[in-house]
């Protein structure tokens, strides 16, 4: 809640309908640059980091770093009046660095689907393009409401979430990927971990042996046959053993309605070979 008054009191220091020159952003997260193009603010965004693909204007954008290192000359040379970060993935030191320098910073947390309408909307505020972020908010409300409604009462089902092989790395009930299998009537079965991206022993994924495994990791190309020495598996032997592309799934944006519905087939699919 506080990091959305932040954000709020900061549409007052930066009114754009008053601007006599357009505005200009940086963003430093991926799923912050698709997010303000989908909120109408695109043509507002100077500057971006690495790995920012979506929509393809955004492959355009000037880089500023990564994730972990931002060029702070580079930041500078665009002239930016505000720099969108990431709270779960920028690291503080950065974020401190750009206050430092006397640039406004504008955290938007996305740690939940909640949090992507909520996301849009406040962008499109900064940017002056309310309508068209009050439309694209709407809509990933009600595809995400319609699958909650319609998978309700299906028959719970035990998922592992695979987001890498080597190691074998998972997430807990805090992350978004898990809210998605939940929604979709799937129970993540290392929800309880307390790291947010833990790796896992093989081990442990054999021993609680579960009816799914869905795995977001884009670099396997076959994570079925990874899973196919251990034929007394649920999933091995039942076949629901999926893929599903990460930047649906793992990416906070307004596309992740999309990884709802393909989650939620993954799941109903899986239930069908089950007997469910």
């Amino acid at each position: 809640m506080k990091a959305w008054v932040a954000v709020l009191a900061l549409l007052c220091a930066v009114p754009c309908c008053a601007r006599a020159a357009p505005l200009r952003i940086v963003s430093l997260a991926p799923n912050l640059t698709e997010i303000a193009y989908a909120a109408g603010a695109g043509n507002a965004i100077v500057g971006t980091v690495e790995y920012s693909d979506f929509p393809a204007a955004a492959r355009a954008l000037p880089r500023v770093g990564d994730a972990w290192r931002v060029d702070m000359e580079r930041v500078l040379a665009l002239h930016p009046d505000l720099v969108l970060v990431w709270p779960s993935g920028t690291p503080e030191a950065i974020i401190e660095h750009i206050r430092r320098l006397g640039l406004k910073v504008v955290a938007v947390p996305t740690y939940r689907l909640a949090d992507v309408p909520a996301a849009l909307r406040s962008i499109g505020a900064i940017a002056g393009s309310t309508a068209l972020a009050e439309r694209a908010a709407q809509e990933f409300e009600r595809e995400v409401a319609a699958q909650r409604a319609s998978h309700a009462q299906r028959a719970p089902l035990s998922v592992f979430i695979q987001i890498d092989d080597e190691p074998v790395y998972t997430v807990n009930g805090e992350h978004v990927i898990s809210e998605v299998v939940q929604l979709c009537g799937g129970r993540n079965v290392f929800d309880r971990l307390p790291q947010i991206a833990p790796p896992v022993a093989l081990e442990s994924v054999l021993e609680i042996d579960p009816q799914v495994i869905v795995s977001t990791d884009d670099t396997i190309a076959d994570p079925q046959a990874q899973w196919l020495r251990w034929p007394r598996l649920k999933a091995v032997r039942a076949g629901t053993i999926y893929s599903l592309p990460s930047d649906l799934v793992a990416r906070a944006t307004p596309r992740l309605a999309q990884g709802v519905r393909a989650t939620c087939a993954a799941l109903d699919d899986a239930r069908r070979r089950l007997g469910q």
